[in-house]
């Protein structure tokens, strides 16, 4: 999949004028192997609780890209390597995390897309706390399940239907 997010943007300029394309502000870092990802939204909501992203992780996610809202915590981290692993596996184009991530060297070497505001060594708890396919905010940004994600060197925007 090859495409450029402010390309997207000049292509949908009526889109993005009707606020059916929104951009994220710049607030992610860069991680995984793949510059650039897109797919349909699957959200979670939680904090400090990793439990959820394990479990979605393990279903097919050929198309999708998790969007995970950890309400910005910079106190452990959401995802590692293993998670990363796992995703890839199962066909996840990539994540966005609203929070940190861990073994970031490693993660770089795996075929999938991450965004995250930082990194951070510890791990979160394992309650099973948190929810899933809710509209998420942050970035500015409504994160809502079925609808499109587009991520690459130049930022991340979100889209109300498929535009590619």
């Amino acid at each position: 999949m090859s495409f450029k997010t402010a390309d997207l943007l000049d292509d949908n300029e009526a889109l993005a004028r009707g606020g059916k394309l929104r951009v994220v502000a710049p607030m992610f870092q860069r991680y995984g192997a793949r510059p650039a990802f897109a797919g349909e939204i699957v959200t979670l909501k939680l904090f400090e609780d990793n439990s959820l992203v394990r479990e979605t992780f393990a279903e097919d996610g050929k198309g999708k890209v998790l969007v995970v809202d950890g309400g910005g915590s910079l106190r452990c981290a959401l995802v590692g390597d293993q998670l990363v692993i796992l995703a890839q596996k199962n066909g996840w184009e990539g994540a966005i995390v609203y929070g940190c991530i861990r073994d970031s060297a490693d993660i770089n070497g795996v075929d999938i897309g991450v965004r995250a505001l930082n990194t951070h060594p510890l791990k979160s708890v394992k309650k099973g706390a948190g929810d899933r396919d809710l509209a998420v905010t942050f970035g500015g940004v409504t994160f809502v399940p079925g609808e499109w994600v587009y991520a690459d060197e130049d930022g991340v925007i979100v889209s109300d239907r498929l535009l590619l």
